[in-house]
């Protein structure tokens, strides 16, 4: 995953339902909530060198539970009152600590899951560098790229916006979504009010990093915090 984070950064359990079932929730509109996304601990993936976005993917390491609970025991005194997680595996059992210690059962929704990888799936993370040649369009605005095989950016970033409304919407004032590095630092540079694409180059997130952000989906998004360190 380091090759593929290196590839990123050279660009400059409940099923929740449709968003009408949580539309009427306590924060629906412009209220503002404070947003923690949370990548994922290390998983199989990431140790055997090789691209898997598929879902619901491979688990954790032995290392990569460490890292969960590591961070449900270094976070877990924030005033989270909700968590959520992707529908691949990785997300949710690292989310697991952290629902255990702030008894909050784990929301899944599919929005938050990773990029697919399209033709990449599979391989060499060397091969991250293709991988994200439509992604590095995205953020300069052409979202009508796509990777080959899966998706452009119009259509991850409307998935991705819908889990996010979902999340806002749920009532939540200060949730914690469990989600992907890729995911994460494309949707937050192509949605927050004043993008800073230089921590990708100098901060990629790396596992079990963290990415906050205050505001709604009406309202907009401001990046606050970015691996832990003020933004």
């Amino acid at each position: 995953m380091r090759r593929i984070l290196a590839a990123l950064a050279a660009l400059t359990i409940t099923i929740a339902g449709a968003p009408s079932a949580v539309a009427g929730g306590p924060t629906a509109g412009t209220a503002t909530i404070t947003l923690t996304f949370i990548r994922h601990a290390q998983s199989e993936g990431n140790a055997s060198g090789l691209i898997d976005t598929s879902t619901p993917g491979p688990g954790l390491t032995a290392l990569g539970r460490e890292q969960a609970a590591a961070t449900a025991a270094h976070l877990s005194g924030n005033d989270y009152d909700a968590v959520f997680a992707s529908t691949m595996v990785r997300t949710q059992q690292t989310a697991q600590p952290m629902s255990a210690a702030l008894g909050e059962a784990i929301t899944v929704l599919p929005g938050l899951r990773e990029v697919e990888a399209g033709k990449y799936e599979g391989l060499p993370e060397a091969d991250a560098a293709d991988y994200f040649s439509a992604p590095q369009r995205w953020l300069a605005g052409d979202r009508s790229a796509r990777i080959p095989g899966s998706m452009d950016g119009n259509e991850f970033d409307a998935r991705f916006d819908d889990a996010v409304r979902q999340i806002h919407d749920s009532g939540a004032r200060h949730p914690v979504a469990f989600s992907h590095g890729a995911a994460i630092m494309l949707w937050v540079m192509m949605n927050v009010d004043d993008p800073d694409p230089s921590l990708l180059r100098s901060e990629p997130l790396q596992n079990t990093g963290r990415v906050v952000l205050t505001g709604s989906p009406q309202q907009g998004w401001t990046l606050t915090e970015w691996q832990g360190a003020p933004a």
